[in-house]
C-alpha cells in the first residue's frame, strides 16, 4: 500500500530528535511520502534540513496567517530563495485564521494573496489554513483564481455545500483526523461526496489525532487512519483508495518528478 502524508509538520519541537522514528514508523504504515510544512523562519529552516536528509519528506512552504504580522519584504525575499529548494511541492501554508488573531485580518488577506500570486508565478499550487474565516477564503481564492498548478483546502471540515463551492474553483481537498471524528458528520459526508481525483489526505501532525488516538499526539503514520475512514465512507477496499489519492496528491505536488 502507497500513501503521502500531504501536510504535516514534523519539523515541530514535539518532534525533534524523534523524526527518523516517525519517517520509520509512516512507512510501516504505508506513508511512503510525507509532506512537511515550513509556515515561519525557524519550521521552514528545519523543514528544509529534514528535506536534505530524507529522500522520501517533501516540501510546502509558506508564511502562517498567525504570523502574518511579521511578513514584510525581507521575509519575502528569503521565502523566494527557499521556494527555489528542489523538494519544493507547494506554497503554503497560507490562509486566514480568525480564531488566534481576528485583530490581524486585513494583513493576514494581504499575504494571502500575495502567496497566491506567488505560487502562480512559480507554478505550484498553495495549501490554504481557514479557520473561522472560510467567506474571505473563498472571496480571496474566487478573486485571485486558482491557477494551473492548483490549490489545497488543507484539513478540510466544512460541510457539502462548501465543499461544492471550493470544488467548482478548482480547488482541491485535503482531509485530516477530523474525518474519523464522531461528531462530525458533516466532514464525513463532504469526505463521501469528494471526487477521488481532487481528494487528498494528512495528518497535519502533531494536531488533530484521528481514532482512536484523538487527544494525544498525531504522527505521519496516522494518514493510514484517515485513509481507512474515507476508503468505509466510499465502500471502497483501503487498497484501492490508497492507490487514487496517492496518484491525486503526486498528480498535483508533481512528487516523484522533482
Amino acid at each position: 500500500m502507497h500513501l503521502i502524508d500531504t501536510h504535516t509538520h514534523l519539523n515541530v519541537e514535539e518532534f525533534f530528535g524523534k523524526e527518523e522514528e516517525m519517517v520509520d514508523r509512516a512507512y510501516q504504515l504505508g506513508v511512503k511520502e510525507l509532506v512537511v510544512v515550513g509556515f515561519d523562519e525557524p519550521t521552514i529552516e528545519k523543514a528544509i534540513e529534514l528535506a536534505n536528509r530524507f529522500d522520501n519528506i517533501y516540501l510546502a512552504l509558506g508564511w502562517h496567517p498567525t504570523e502574518a504580522h511579521d511578513y514584510n519584504a525581507a521575509i519575502e525575499e528569503k521565502l523566494l530563495k527557499w521556494l527555489q529548494h528542489e523538494k519544493v511541492v507547494a506554497v503554503g501554508e497560507t490562509g486566514l485564521d480568525y480564531h488566534w488573531t481576528p485583530e490581524t485580518k486585513e494583513r493576514q488577506e494581504e499575504v494571502f494573496r500575495r502567496h497566491i500570486q506567488i505560487a502562480k508565478q512559480l507554478n505550484l499550487p498553495f495549501t490554504v489554513h481557514n479557520r473561522e474565516s472560510t467567506e474571505d477564503v473563498y472571496r480571496i481564492i474566487q478573486s485571485e483564481g486558482v491557477g494551473a498548478a492548483g490549490g489545497i483546502m488543507h484539513s478540510f471540515n466544512l460541510d457539502r455545500e462548501w465543499l461544492e463551492k471550493f470544488l467548482e474553483l478548482g480547488m482541491h481537498i485535503s482531509y485530516s483526523g477530523v474525518v474519523t471524528f464522531k461528531n462530525a458528520p458533516e466532514v464525513k459526508a463532504s469526505a463521501k461526496a469528494t471526487p477521488l481525483e481532487r481528494l487528498l489526505v494528512e495528518t497535519d501532525a502533531p494536531y488533530l489525532s484521528p481514532e482512536p488516538y484523538r487527544g494525544r499526539r498525531n504522527e505521519p503514520s496516522y494518514t493510514y487512519y484517515v485513509a481507512e475512514e474515507i476508503a468505509k465512507l466510499k465502500g471502497m477496499s483501503l487498497e484501492e483508495f490508497a492507490q487514487a489519492t496517492t496518484q491525486t496528491a503526486k498528480k498535483i505536488m508533481k512528487i516523484g518528478r522533482k
